[in-house]
């Protein structure tokens, strides 16, 4: 580590944790670059933000040229042009009854609008999530977040109204797919009738793959049979596409997987290439009724994150990233399946595009791997390979690489991969 480092790191607040010990000095593509010499091929994005890639040379230069006009311009007084390019862009890739574009900084804000949205245009209060989900730390958010009570630490004096139903993950539940949709269904029409009625509830609020939770994509049936209980009751459906969203599952959104538009759906991580950007989108009819100055924010739609987010679209497009990230989610998912031929502790492999997670067990239990998944880990980083865990029990390893990642790095990391599980399963 560098004086810098040694000087000022004790000063950061250690409310961050801390997975690898790396001073990073630069990244470029797929790596990141130590300060120590070390080159890291970087397989989490800085956890989903990266898609397309570090410092990608078209977003690099948005941003400069951007930087040279005017660094914030505040909604409220003036619209700029890069917001207007992205609601363009945005009109593009977006299903065509979501028109209607509210944006802010980051993915819990988003969550938080997307639900004051739905408040604002139902007359209802209450909101259900799932098992397992992940929707930010403020306040709203974390009253919503179910992956991990560490989330919530010492504060329990959070919104109301929130309610949970159990998300269909298969594997888990030691269930089928389509048992699983059809339990967890039921669970939610039985929620409906025993714990809070439809027309108190003002949204049903789900991750179209759960992030933190696991990286588990739910059925088709559920998500379809979700949108049919929304539509009996007027329940609004939102879904949280701050992870899942801009190509991360090889289509622009993971809801099209499904078949399934929602109401409102949120976005963030991956819409900028890593600059503070998310959004809140939905139809006309329902931002209508979200009463003006009822919300906003002062750096919301900042312009030099918006020239990024144009760039990063166009990007996507013209190097055929949502494509790519289609192949080599194949190619992740058939190495991994391999392996866990050999590994018996590999319990699971599943996933869209490039969000592909293993799950690990020992003695056949999940919940006993985290150690092992730890051990992994480190074993990877030593062998420069960047990779995370999530899940509740942090069971998982979560593959996250950029969407234009090579067939070639793709192999790299199943090679190191299969090293690391060599040893750490000794």
């Amino acid at each position: 580590m560098t004086q810098l480092y040694d000087q000022n790191f004790p000063h950061l607040s250690p409310v961050w944790s801390r997975i690898f010990p790396i001073e990073a000095e630069r990244a470029e593509g797929s790596y990141i670059y130590g300060t120590d010499g070390r080159k890291y091929l970087d397989f989490t994005s800085g956890i989903g933000v990266t898609n397309t890639g570090h410092c990608h040379p078209k977003v690099v230069a948005a941003i400069r040229e951007q930087a040279g006009l005017f660094l914030h311009a505040q909604i409220n007084i003036v619209v700029h042009q890069p917001m207007l390019q992205l609601v363009e862009e945005l009109r593009t890739i977006a299903p065509p009854s979501i028109d209607t574009f509210f944006f802010s900084n980051s993915g819990a804000e988003a969550v938080e609008g997307a639900l004051k949205l739905a408040r604002s245009a139902t007359g209802r209060s209450a909101v259900i999530v799932f098992t397992g989900s992940f929707h930010g730390r403020t306040a709203g958010a974390m009253a919503l977040t179910t992956s991990k009570t560490g989330y919530k630490g010492q504060s329990q004096l959070m919104p109301s109204g929130v309610y949970v139903a159990p998300f269909p993950y298969a594997y888990k539940l030691g269930m089928s797919e389509a048992e699983a949709s059809d339990y967890s269904l039921n669970a939610l029409e039985e929620l409906l009738v025993s714990q809070i009625a439809p027309h108190d509830v003002a949204a049903i609020l789900i991750e179209p793959v759960l992030g933190e939770g696991g990286y588990v994509p739910p059925p088709a049936a559920f998500m379809k049979g979700l949108r049919e209980i929304c539509d009996r009751t007027g329940i609004l459906l939102i879904f949280d596409e701050v992870q899942s969203g801009f190509g991360r599952t090889g289509k622009w959104f993971a809801q099209e997987h499904y078949g399934v538009v929602p109401d409102i759906m949120t976005a963030a991580k991956g819409i900028a290439s890593g600059m503070p950007l998310s959004g809140v989108f939905s139809r006309l009819d329902l931002m209508k009724k979200w009463p003006t100055g009822s919300h906003g924010g002062t750096y919301g739609g900042n312009a030099v994150a918006m020239a990024a987010a144009v760039a990063t679209v166009r990007a996507m497009k013209e190097e055929k990233m949502i494509e790519n990230s289609a192949a080599r989610g194949i190619q992740l998912q058939t190495g991994l399946r391999k392996l866990q031929e050999e590994y018996p502790q590999i319990g699971d492999v599943r996933g869209l595009g490039l969000m592909v997670g293993t799950e690990f067990e020992v003695d056949g239990k999940y919940q006993k791997s985290k150690g092992l998944v730890k051990n992994v880990i480190n074993a990877a980083e030593k062998r420069n390979l960047l990779l995370l865990s999530c899940g509740t029990f942090d069971s998982t390893i979560r593959w996250i690489p950029p969407l234009n990642v090579t067939s070639e790095q793709i192999n790299d990391a199943l090679a190191i991969f299969a090293d690391s599980l060599k040893e750490a399963v000794k």
